[in-house]
């Protein structure tokens, strides 16, 4: 083995080592940013008042049919494919209202709006403190949603993500107006 060869095979491998240590940079690089799972998330945009009935017989009662655009957002690299799920409208934890969330997806890095359609009625709910909210004027509501799903990366990693949404939020009962929508 002459000089120059013992040379070239140190600069060959000085230059497999550089390569080695320029791929395992990206792949850090790409775990930590790209790969990087997040939960999407899930909001209210809009909410309106679309028919409202109020009964003030033996027991107060009112009941209206709310239109809301929900939006998921999905921050990720892969697409969120989320299985059915229910909305639910909520008055100190009692239920007055669902809705079902079909199944469906969301693209990487985009923002879905849906739009939903939910009828809420004060018969399910009892109480004193809901008969004083409706003589106020103002009905203070809650709603909550999980989707639940896998956020699918280049086809070959899944994993397991949940969306959640908590809103706050009060009806206007005398301009029956959505106030004060909170998420």
């Amino acid at each position: 083995m002459s000089k120059g060869e013992g040379r070239s095979c140190k600069k060959y491998l000085a230059y497999v080592a550089v390569f080695i240590v320029f791929q395992t940079a990206i792949i850090l690089v790409l775990a930590f940013t790209v790969m990087k799972v997040k939960s999407p998330k899930l909001r209210f945009n809009a909410m309106v008042v679309e028919t409202f009935s109020f009964n003030n017989g033996t027991s107060t009662s009112i009941k209206m049919k709310l239109l809301a655009q929900l939006t998921i957002k999905n921050t990720n690299f892969g697409h969120f494919k989320y299985d059915e799920s229910s909305l639910v409208i909520l008055h100190k934890d009692e239920p007055l209202g669902e809705h079902v969330i079909p199944r469906g997806h969301t693209k990487a890095k985009k923002t879905q709006k849906l739009e939903i359609s939910m009828d809420v009625s004060t018969d399910r709910g009892s109480g004193s403190e809901l008969r004083n909210e409706i003589n106020s004027g103002i009905l203070k509501l809650s709603s909550q949603a999980k989707l639940i799903g896998k956020v699918h990366l280049l086809k070959l990693i899944e994993k397991n993500k949940s969306g959640e949404m908590k809103c706050d939020w009060h009806v206007n009962l005398g301009t029956r107006q959505i106030e004060y929508l909170k998420c």
